[in-house]
């Protein structure tokens, strides 16, 4: 008997692990994103305990993903020039290293806030180099056929991560100290990199082309903006990243002064997100066709912002929790059909700078941990989660509406043409 039966092998996701190097490539994101998820709540935790501050909470959220605001259309222009899987295997080996600096800190009793903030900055230099590139080789690992379910399968190991982190953050945290849960980091970026160094590199070879950077930067921005498409799903972007992606910058302060919780507490809804993204990832995998991209882009945003708005007025665990899931299922869908439809309607040979346009979404959630924070502090935690939700669900309805128009609902968004030269 096959142990995997064939009408499963047929699902959109599933046909992406016939690739030798894709499935190299999802088992090295299996260890990076248990890295990176881990990474990013325990800087948040370690922040609290420094500081006791939603500001400061906000800084390391701007220190973190700021530095892709400046630098990641470069990272974009890098990725087009040089070979990507070299690249990424040597950010993310920085990663590692800047992992186990901040466990020596903290061991040693020498971490400050500002120190933390500072390596913060360096990991954000690093993904700006790092995400333009990791993105663009999805199209050379499967084939742009199977490109949808590929996303959809990279989205799952990144929301498993968001499980297996939230079940030993706290216990690990106890265990063997903050310290430690570093030390974890650093040892699953060093397994990252040992696994894509059994990839072959040619599939991400460099083009060859040497043009002035500056044109090719340029080139690249003129691309996205003859683009309806693409233009627009970043205006849409930005705002889902300045409003709605920071709210875990605020769990911290939400479950210690609404819900009266703690480090457990904590766990526990980052938990409930985690799994809430699994579910969501799965059904793309499982269910998703290009077709179905506007519908999914649209009505998950809005349960998005919805979902967000639930859990700025809970205030107990059961309803948080539940909350965090419908997050987790809706930003995961929506997140991931909006990242299909741009990989879909762009030309490889523009694909790095692409990327890198579109993770100015993610480094405006920098820009939207220090608003949000702000008003956490000038008001209160739900007064900004709620708002944060408000505007994400008007953002997103009026903006796939004023993109696609009745397409959105009937036609693959996916299809509509692409900018030429």
């Amino acid at each position: 008997m096959a142990l995997i039966p064939e009408y499963v092998k047929q699902r959109p996701g599933f046909a992406a692990f016939g690739y030798r190097e894709y499935r190299l490539f999802w088992v090295a994101a299996a260890f990076s994103n248990v890295g990176m998820w881990t990474l990013t709540a325990g800087r948040l935790w370690l922040m609290h305990e420094l500081t006791d501050s939603p500001v400061a909470l906000g800084l390391v959220t701007l220190s973190s993903l700021g530095p892709i605001l400046i630098f990641s259309v470069w990272g974009g222009v890098v990725a087009d020039r040089v070979n990507r899987l070299k690249l990424v295997m040597f950010t993310r080996g920085m990663f590692a290293v800047t992992a186990l600096l901040t466990g020596v800190l903290v061991a040693t009793d020498l971490i400050t806030p500002w120190q933390l903030i500072a390596i913060s900055l360096v990991n954000g230099f690093l993904l700006s180099f790092d995400i333009p590139s990791r993105q663009a080789m999805m199209p050379a690992l499967v084939g742009r056929e199977h490109l949808p379910g590929a996303i959809a399968m990279y989205s799952f190991v990144t929301t498993g991560s968001a499980i297996m982190g939230p079940i030993f953050f706290a216990p690990f945290v106890k265990l063997a100290g903050i310290e430690g849960l570093f030390y974890i980091i650093g040892v699953s970026y060093i397994a990252t990199v040992g696994m894509m160094s059994v990839m072959k590199s040619k599939h991400n070879a460099s083009t060859g082309e040497s043009r002035p950077i500056l044109r090719d930067l340029k080139d690249g921005f003129t691309y996205v903006r003859r683009s309806r498409i693409l233009f627009g799903l970043l205006i849409m972007g930005f705002f889902v990243g300045v409003f709605g992606a920071p709210y875990q910058t605020l769990l911290p302060v939400l479950v210690e002064d609404v819900i009266a919780g703690d480090i457990d507490d904590f766990g526990g809804l980052l938990l409930g997100s985690g799994v809430g993204a699994s579910i969501g990832a799965f059904a793309m995998a499982w269910w998703g066709r290009p077709e179905r991209m506007g519908q999914t882009l649209l009505f998950m945003g809005v349960a998005f912002g919805a979902a967000l708005m639930t859990l700025a007025w809970s205030t107990s665990m059961p309803i948080a929790i539940i909350a965090m899931t419908a997050i987790g299922i809706t930003g995961t869908l929506h997140q991931t059909a909006r990242g299909t439809i741009v990989q879909m309607a762009t030309d490889n040979r523009y694909l790095g700078r692409v990327m890198s346009i579109h993770q100015l979404i993610w480094g405006s959630s920098a820009i939207g941990g220090l608003i949000m924070g702000a008003l956490a502090s000038a008001v209160d935690v739900q007064f900004a989660l709620g708002l944060g939700g408000a505007i994400c669900a008007g953002a997103i309805a009026i903006g796939t509406v004023a993109i696609f128009g009745r397409g959105a609902f009937t036609t693959s968004p996916a299809a509509v043409p692409t900018p030429t030269d």
